[in-house]
């Protein structure tokens, strides 16, 4: 019997891992360096805050950027010690130097995903699960290389194949416990054996949970911030980025959507000098639509970041319901669509196998395991 507390160290460890491979921390995140000790040793977890509920950034906070050249780039936990007219001047404790020291530009906004969490100044740490994530990922990494050589095909890789793997994982561990219970069930008394079995309610919701998954990283894996680089020169180039100082110059932003599933885009400018259209589309399955990007060099000389922000969601609700909740907040489209997707998937799992407990004892309950994974399948 699995323990609460077994349980919610699972789903820990799994946030975690989808977390990296989603570039946007679940709840919790790590660090892999020492270059934040004292206050976060290698392998030490902490809260991560999503940027959308956490509030401004402050010097002092410490985030979670997507950096462009620390650690050749990627999530990067460092503290914010400066804000410029250029940018967030972040460091990390231990490093004698800044970030920018090191040639990484100033960090923007949209690059910042997330603040960790802190009580009475203090950042909240949770020691020493890195190590454990970082070895489980590696695990998951290799079989998911593995399947995608033995089935040839890309899709199980990344996040999405993650979840593709979570989706038979629950199927295995149903089928595991199917066949303990048939070998425990020649051992207990008819009575007992009455409420024995796997709870039906239990295992479609794991499908569900699951099936959430895959969808929220369909949105949120393609999506995020794109920078373009500008250089404002005094005489007109050819060079792709280089624009004559106080003119602008259009650039193509591709949107590709590699799935049978339409979805709906909305793109934003996340910087000054920047504009894109059309801001909001469709684009079916299998399908791209391009855009059309304004950059814009100042009349001073110099090089300048530009920053688009894409959000794309699963077109399962009508185009003005999307666009009603992401004028509220851009989560809240994602939300909708997991809760819609996650309850019909569980009214629909629950109306075909029921709401009791599959159990081994006699022929027919053992073929109601079977028929519960052939229909949800």
């Amino acid at each position: 019997m699995v323990t609460l507390a077994e349980l919610l160290a699972l789903l820990t460890v799994v946030a975690l891992i989808a977390g990296q491979l989603l570039g946007q921390p679940i709840l919790l995140s790590y660090v892999t360096t020492g270059s934040m000790q004292p206050t976060l040793d290698p392998g030490d977890g902490f809260v991560a805050v999503p940027m959308e509920v956490a509030g401004p950034v402050e010097e002092g906070d410490v985030v979670v950027f997507r950096a462009e050249r620390v650690g050749g780039g990627g999530l990067t936990t460092h503290r914010v010690v400066d804000e410029t007219p250029e940018g967030f001047i972040t460091q990390g404790d231990a490093n004698p130097s800044t970030d920018q020291a090191a040639d990484e530009p100033p960090v923007q906004e949209p690059q910042i995903v997330a603040k960790a969490a802190e009580v009475g100044g203090s950042v909240v740490v949770v020691p020493s699960v890195g190590a454990v994530v970082e070895g489980m990922q590696e695990a998951v990494q290799t079989i998911q290389r593995r399947l995608a050589a033995l089935l040839g095909t890309d899709a199980v890789l990344g996040a999405q194949g993650f979840a593709y793997l979570l989706f038979g994982l629950s199927i295995v561990a149903y089928a595991v416990d199917s066949l303990r219970e048939s070998a425990r069930g020649e051992r207990r008394s008819r009575d007992r054996s009455r409420d024995s079995g796997t709870s039906t309610r239990l295992v479609v919701s794991a499908m569900a949970a699951v099936v959430v998954v895959i969808a929220t990283a369909a949105m949120v894996v393609p999506a995020g911030p794109f920078a373009f680089d500008v250089v404002s020169s005094s005489v007109d180039s050819p060079s792709p980025g280089v624009i004559e100082q106080g003119t602008t110059e259009n650039a193509t932003y591709v949107v590709p959507n590699g799935g049978f599933v339409p979805v709906v885009v909305f793109l934003e400018p996340a910087s000054e000098g920047i504009d894109v259209s059309p801001r909001e589309f469709r684009v079916a399955g299998r399908d791209r639509v391009n855009a059309t990007v304004t950059l814009s060099a100042p009349p001073e000389n110099g090089y300048y970041r530009r920053f688009l922000v894409e959000h794309r969601y699963l077109a399962v609700l009508p185009r003005p319901t999307i666009a009603s909740l992401y004028a509220i907040h851009p989560w809240f489209p994602i939300v909708a669509i997991d809760a819609l997707l996650g309850v019909s998937f569980y009214l629909l799992g629950v109306a075909l196998v029921g709401t009791g407990r599959v159990r081994s004892r006699s022929r027919e309950t053992s073929t109601a395991g079977r028929r519960l994974v052939s229909r949800l399948l």
